[in-house]
């Protein structure tokens, strides 16, 4: 028994330790948006697998989409209903698990199968069509009316379920804590507003920070490493 868990727990370490792998190293069967678009707009059909979790996908997800992923409990019998002579298109929040999910279907004896670089956040981020079941907390007029009535305004764009947007909000704080009114901070998850960030059509990835002054863009950046730095160093020359 003991040996077992043993076991089951190396493997489960084993899948964490190489879809992070995955995560951070390109994979030659990781796509730009683009490419990936142009190739679902060529099949009648599309094979298109959100492999998030059940929750993220109920709460938005790429049209036609199926889900399921490597941890899957019926995996096998998904797969099985899959045309292996037919592209399939995977995606994740970022490209994590799709990169894994797609390496595995290619082992399987699929013919073609591509990860979406960027995930969910290039996706929408870029305006394409997608499916969301509530409306959207924050709508384009309130934002723009939010960077039009502050003279500085930092925005988080990102999702509950991106492990690096969870390392921007001690950021955020210390932020805030050292500028106080002086910058306004404005949070936006997926999950919540997902077409404003439809409509900005500026993320490729999560998380996106954006450094509003006077209503213009003076500072973006994807990821989360030295934030504080670069906010500090942008306004201390815009002022």
């Amino acid at each position: 028994m003991k040996n077992k868990i043993f076991k089951n727990s190396i493997s489960a370490l084993t899948l964490f330790v190489t879809i992070i792998g995955f995560a951070q190293n390109k994979s030659s069967n990781t796509i730009s948006l683009d490419v990936y678009y142009s190739k679902i707009q060529n099949e009648k059909n599309p094979q298109i697998i959100d492999a998030r979790g059940p929750e993220e996908f109920a709460l938005n997800h790429i049209n036609g989409a199926v889900n399921f992923n490597l941890e899957s409990k019926d995996y096998a019998k998904q797969i099985a209903k899959l045309d292996k002579t037919r592209p399939v298109f995977t995606y994740s929040i970022g490209a994590g698990r799709s990169v894994w999910l797609a390496d595995d279907l290619l082992k399987k004896g699929f013919k073609e199968a591509y990860s979406l670089e960027g995930g969910i956040a290039n996706w929408i981020g870029n305006g394409n069509p997608f499916y969301v079941n509530s409306k959207s907390k924050l709508t384009l007029d309130e934002y723009n009316k939010i960077i039009a009535d502050n003279n500085t305004v930092l925005v988080d764009i990102g999702s509950k379920y991106c492990a690096p947007c969870k390392k921007v909000k001690p950021v955020l704080e210390t932020i805030k804590a050292e500028y106080g009114e002086k910058v306004k901070i404005v949070e936006i998850e997926l999950e919540e507003s997902p077409q404003v960030i439809a409509d900005l059509k500026t993320v490729k990835v999560f998380p996106t920070l954006i450094l509003y002054q006077n209503g213009q863009i003076i500072f973006k950046k994807e990821g989360f490493s030295d934030l504080k730095k670069d906010v500090d160093v942008i306004l201390a020359q815009n002022n």
